[in-house]
């Protein structure tokens, strides 16, 4: 019967090799360690970076959705298309605001405009001046709550309806023209999905 052989601690060392210096060991072990945390660290890190850009962006767009009335901006290229409201160049005081629901979609719009601004307004949702109707507030009381608009001060007040087969819009549109050059307009696009 053979004796068994003695348990050894680490690998069989080759003969003819030296034995691993402490500077070489603490080298080696440094290293590995280096590389554990390149390959767990930046993982975790991007992710880390990433997941706060994330919550950033949703808090972000919270507070833009959960905005109410206008915004003192120009709507999106695609909203004045899908609403088809085409504000004219030049345009001044411009603001927006848009609401979504289940059962419609509406774009509020101001803007303030020339005369021949006005003119291409109108020709643009397919209509012209003739279409407007004095002290005809076509803009319901619920959508000037909800802008803050207030036609009841005495003015020129033009207004007109334009109604269109789904899913085309329909607009409601109030023009002040108490300073003819100068009329301010107001859209409401709302569509039914």
């Amino acid at each position: 019967m053979t004796e068994p052989l003695p348990l050894q601690d680490g690998p069989a060392e080759e003969p003819g090799t030296p034995a691993e210096d402490r500077r070489h060991k603490i080298r080696r072990r440094a290293l590995t360690l280096l590389i554990i945390v390149l390959l767990i660290g930046i993982p975790a890190g991007y992710l880390l970076i990433s997941a706060e850009q994330s919550r950033s962006s949703g808090r972000d767009k919270e507070e833009k959705y959960s905005a109410t009335g206008l915004t003192e901006a120009w709507p999106s290229k695609l909203q004045r298309r899908l609403y088809q409201v085409p504000v004219p160049h030049p345009a001044g005081k411009v603001a927006y605001y848009e609401t979504n629901n289940w059962k419609t979609s509406r774009l509020y719009v101001q803007f303030e405009t020339t005369g021949a601004g006005l003119d291409a307004f109108l020709a643009g949702i397919g209509v012209d001046r003739s279409a407007l109707e004095r002290d005809d507030i076509s803009i319901s009381a619920r959508d000037q709550r909800v802008t803050g608009w207030d036609f009841s001060a005495p003015g020129q007040w033009w207004g007109l309806v334009r109604t269109q087969k789904n899913p085309a819009p329909t607009q409601d549109v109030v023009v002040n023209l108490a300073n003819p050059d100068l009329p301010m307009v107001y859209v409401v696009s709302r569509t039914v999905p």
